[in-house]
């Protein structure tokens, strides 16, 4: 989710996730799950929508998953960031769709620094991933893990990449060290990010507000 909610609301969310707007990425998280059984796989919550999803935002999910049941951008401060860069933009949740680069959470632990196999186990579920939202030709990758696995997506040699003309950022985490510093300097990094953004939804025919 874009943001945190309240109890109540979530449990609406979760109530939606197979609506036909989302069921398609939800039933492959569900699948994924399956072949780790002792894990869990947050959903994408329903506010998104996999025909008109035209932007990808792969979050490095360092860190617990969310209670709440979906992906979301990291901790309350990051969920906070990536609402307000997507309001100021008005870049719509339709439009633009959360993804991990690890999908597994093992329930109760917080994932550490991802290994290079652990990056690499992510690579297949991104290209599903990629295969269910068919207008997505932009990925945004937060932090240094999403940055690794953007590089091994490029260089596989998947016809899908090159019929989209998939393009890649590559951006900073939107919590923890990567935002360190002063207001001054995390507003130049949310600056950054949201020239990035503005650069995909113009590529994608997304008018900025």
């Amino acid at each position: 989710m874009t943001a945190l909610a309240p109890e109540s609301l979530r449990e609406q969310f979760l109530s939606r996730r197979y609506e036909p707007n989302v069921a398609a990425v939800n039933e492959l998280c569900d699948s994924l799950q399956s072949v780790k059984p002792h894990t869990e796989v947050p959903y994408v919550d329903p506010m998104h929508d996999v025909d008109e999803c035209r932007i990808i935002s792969l979050y490095s999910n360092i860190g617990e998953a969310d209670p709440s049941g979906f992906i979301t951008a990291g901790d309350e401060d990051a969920a906070t960031r990536m609402l307000g860069i997507q309001w100021t933009l008005g870049l719509r949740p339709e439009f633009v769709m959360p993804w991990n680069v690890h999908p597994w959470h093992t329930p109760g632990e917080v994932n550490g620094k991802f290994t290079p196999d652990q990056i690499s186990a992510g690579l297949k579920p991104l290209l599903k991933f990629l295969a269910v939202v068919p207008r997505a030709s932009v990925i945004v990758a937060h932090g240094t893990e999403a940055n690794r696995l953007a590089n091994l997506l490029l260089k596989t040699e998947v016809p899908l990449l090159w019929r989209r003309g998939l393009k890649t950022y590559k951006v900073r985490s939107l919590s923890g060290r990567a935002f360190a510093g002063t207001p001054a300097r995390q507003e130049q990094y949310l600056e950054e990010m949201r020239v990035v953004y503005t650069d995909a939804m113009a590529r994608t025919g997304l008018a900025k507000v």
